[in-house]
Parts: C-alpha cells; structure tokens; sequence
C-alpha cells in the first residue's frame, strides 16, 4: 500500500491508499504514478485504515490475490 498526499509531494495527510505491484515501478494498480518517497504499508492492512483505500485498486487486488486467513 502506498499513501497519496492531500498535499501532492508533501508527506502529511493521506488522501487515499494506493496498491502497487512488486515490479512496476511506482504505478499503482489503478494507474496513478505514486511519488518516490511516500509511506508504504504492508497489504495486510488493506481496508484497515482511517482513510480511504483507491475503490479501482481494491477490485484489481482482490481479483488477484489469493484468500487469505486473518492471522
């Protein structure tokens, strides 16, 4: 997961929460370009935070990763 700023290229404020795929750069599944330096969070927390998740990242991410039991 990475953050997208309310303040595009200013670390404060998290917007949205963005899914990236290992091995593509820094382009989010939806298709938005995420800055270099953003937070990141493990996928494990996906859904799981005060602020929104990308509504277009979530439907890719769900289609293709695999069930996974709470741990």
């Amino acid at each position: 997961m990475w953050a997208e700023y309310v303040d595009p290229g200013e670390p404060g404020a998290v917007k949205w929460w963005h899914m990236v795929r290992e091995g593509d750069g820094n382009v989010a599944m939806c298709g938005k370009e995420m800055g270099d330096g953003v937070e990141r969070r493990s996928d494990r927390e996906w859904g799981n935070t005060a602020e929104p998740s990308c509504h277009t990242c979530g439907a890719m991410y769900l289609r293709e990763v695999p069930y996974r039991a709470a741990a």
